[in-house]
């Protein structure tokens, strides 16, 4: 799939690989429950995650969290409209970055609402965002 897609994110809906975008879904809920198992005759278990398969999964460049993710590919295209525009205050009407915009809102809004993980504000602080 990788291979001929260029990433590891299997939607569950994709009627071609149905199963293995449940497989997915699986591995991300078990690395997110941190039901890792220690030995190896534990991860034959359903509902374990063995440190093996984690190290695999993450050699491919597997998404354990597709909101970080997403979230993480926003900043990175802010620090490039900062570095190429020298602000961050990216319009929800321009055309060509309306997504970043509606995102750039959107992070203010929940600056504001506290809603922000103190991680993600350092992060917009570092870029002299907020």
């Amino acid at each position: 799939f990788k291979a001929q897609n260029g990433h590891c994110n299997v939607s569950r809906n994709d009627a071609q690989n149905k199963t293995l975008g449940i497989w997915v879904k699986t591995q991300r809920m078990l690395y997110k429950k941190n039901t890792l198992s220690s030995d190896r005759t534990e991860q034959y278990k359903k509902n374990t995650l063995s440190s093996n398969r984690i190290q695999q999964l993450n050699s491919i460049g597997f998404i354990w969290d597709k909101r970080d993710h997403a979230w993480n590919e926003k900043f990175d295209q802010l620090c490039a409209f900062k570095a190429q525009n020298g602000h961050s205050n990216v319009s929800q009407n321009d055309a060509q970055n309306k997504s970043l915009g509606i995102w750039v809102n959107n992070q203010r809004i929940a600056y504001k609402r506290n809603a922000l993980s103190s991680n993600r504000i350092e992060q917009l602080n570092s870029i002299g965002f907020i």
